[in-house]
């Protein structure tokens, strides 16, 4: 049993011994074999309740010694985590230019947009010198299949 735990049952029977009225309960006996065993039980009781009593707790010798936190887990995550930081970093730069290009072709679409209804063949051609290559080998090799 514990130190604490000693000395609790220490006073619960210390208080025990106070709330029992050993007086009042030997004039209810009749028989003196029933007042052997009662003054039997009465001293065997107070016998107890003094052991507790006088009883020393068990002081704890030595000092508690709390172990100390190993970190295993960061070494094994650390090098995947920066390799991940470099791959977003790398993937962060090549989205920036892939939104630059798609907000040039966007706002090319939205000039175009404003002027198709006015805008020539020849105007067309000169913005995309590569769809009139195109039309130009179609008419030179005679594929006029559409």
């Amino acid at each position: 049993m514990s130190g604490n735990g000693v000395k609790k049952v220490a006073e619960v029977a210390a208080k025990a011994g106070k709330a029992i009225d050993w007086e009042g309960m030997a004039k209810m006996l009749v028989s003196d074999e029933a007042r052997k065993e009662f003054n039997t039980l009465r001293r065997t009781f107070e016998d107890v309740n003094h052991q507790l009593q006088t009883k020393s707790p068990n002081r704890l010798t030595g000092s508690i010694e709390i172990p100390k936190y190993v970190d295993t887990v960061t070494p094994q995550y650390k090098p995947k985590f920066d390799a991940l930081l470099v791959e977003l970093k790398e993937a962060e730069k090549e989205s920036l230019k892939e939104s630059e290009r798609i907000e040039k072709e966007l706002a090319e679409l939205q000039e175009m947009k404003k002027n198709i209804s006015t805008m020539t063949a020849d105007e067309y051609f000169a913005k995309h010198p590569e769809v009139k290559q195109k039309f130009d080998d179609e008419i030179r090799n005679d594929n006029w299949g559409y």
